[in-house]
């Protein structure tokens, strides 16, 4: 019989169905611990629902009643003022949402016994590990790292960081998509002893998959054939230096006065949309909702830049997807993005609080066609000799392989 994995993950996460389905595809019965309430019922049975952290505020379960015009309205209103309360929802969060562990942590026991996995695999350290590190010790515990587990989350206060420092100690094997994240579970507390593997955490690139979207066509989007077109897929995030991309945009307008910046997962988002009007480049800016991944991907075909800028990252799967797609990276010179590029090579570093680097590189960049053109051909070999699907797949069946008796 095939071994049990029990992920417990954010279930709503394009990455935790990818990451579903690469077990399947490795013969391992899964089941699920979502975190979040379900919109929709991933390829997983049984799915078990553990709201941590108040994560339940504002979402809505598949198993909710059928969606009316008078919901729908409520659902705005409640999303758009979490929106407007999010650096505020954050610290809260921090401060409370480690006394919900105990709670949800007893409910994962019962979940384990009835379950009986062989092994429990955390996608992220808060508060998936978190919960997890509940997991009797005669079970494989693993842990995989996101970029801002470390740096944002674990020192948000002391109580995050003694929780960050209980992960690291009980976990069996971490998992994390770049060279300084393991060596900061080293730090926190992971045994050097223990195994450890670095692998893009979205479970890599999907090549034909992305190539093939490349004919999608993009609703309501008809870009100007000649015109430049720059791309920042991050949406608004608490890391994310959005202000530092929107002062940038007025300065590449002086130069390139036909430019057009995407930005899928802005629309109807107080801070992009305000930044938008104050700036007066609403001409330029395309606000887009959040796009199904091959209109996603289709979008950064249509790209020639990518713009990155965040204070805290691992390694972001968009930015290996844009580079897949031809694009052109720029993103903030941090210690992590630099393991994927080399200044002047195959892309561009800058000041997460520069706009004006932000907005010479981009310039830059567009004006040199065959600059970029090599960068491209560098990126498709760097991304097929480290980061393809399969070559990924085959590394992560050997690291678990090594986990069951």
């Amino acid at each position: 019989m095939s071994s049990n994995i029990l992920l417990i993950a954010d279930g709503r996460s394009a990455i935790t169905k990818r990451w579903i389905n690469m077990l399947h595809s490795l013969d391992f019965r899964v089941s699920l611990v979502s975190t979040y309430p379900l919109t929709s019922k991933p390829d997983v049975d049984p799915i078990f629902i553990l709201p941590v952290a108040f994560s339940a505020a504002g979402e809505e379960s598949y198993k909710s009643t059928p969606i009316n015009p008078n919901n729908q309205s409520r659902k705005n209103w409640k999303k758009s003022l979490i929106q407007h309360a999010r650096p505020i929802a954050m610290e809260v969060r921090y401060l409370l949402g480690p006394t919900t562990l105990s709670k949800y942590q007893q409910e994962l026991l019962a979940i384990i016994s009835e379950t009986k996995p062989d092994l429990v695999h955390a996608l992220r350290i808060p508060y998936e590990g978190m919960l997890a590190s509940i997991t009797p010790q005669e079970i494989p515990l693993l842990v995989s790292v996101w970029g801002n587990d470390f740096t944002l989350h674990a020192n948000a206060n002391r109580k995050m960081k003694n929780l960050t420092e209980q992960v690291m100690h009980r976990a069996d094997g971490v998992l994390a998509d770049v060279h300084r994240d393991i060596r900061l579970a080293h730090q926190w507390g992971f045994s050097e002893n223990k195994p450890a593997l670095v692998v893009p955490g979205g479970g890599g690139i999907l090549f034909n998959e992305i190539e093939a979207a490349r004919h999608e066509t993009i609703p309501n989007l008809d870009l100007p054939t000649e015109a430049p077109v720059i791309i920042n897929p991050r949406g608004i995030r608490a890391y994310a230096q959005t202000d530092v991309f929107f002062q940038s945009i007025p300065m590449v307008l002086e130069k390139l006065p036909s430019a057009i910046f995407l930005c899928p997962g802005m629309e109807g988002k107080p801070e992009a949309h305000q930044w938008v009007e104050r700036l007066r480049i609403k001409e330029h800016v395309l606000l887009l909702p959040t796009l199904p991944q091959d209109i996603l991907w289709s979008t950064f075909h249509r790209s020639q830049i990518s713009v990155s800028i965040t204070k805290h990252d691992g390694t972001p799967n968009t930015l290996l997807e844009t580079m897949a797609c031809g694009c052109f990276p720029i993103v903030g010179d941090i210690e992590s993005l630099r393991e994927w590029i080399i200044p002047g090579v195959n892309g561009y570093l800058v000041s997460p609080q520069s706009p004006h680097e932000l907005a010479a590189a981009i310039i830059t960049a567009y004006e040199n066609p065959e600059f970029r053109q090599k960068a491209r051909i560098f990126n498709k070999e760097l991304l097929v000799s480290t980061a393809d699907a399969e070559l990924v797949r085959d590394q992560l069946a050997q690291f678990y392989k090594q986990f069951f008796s």
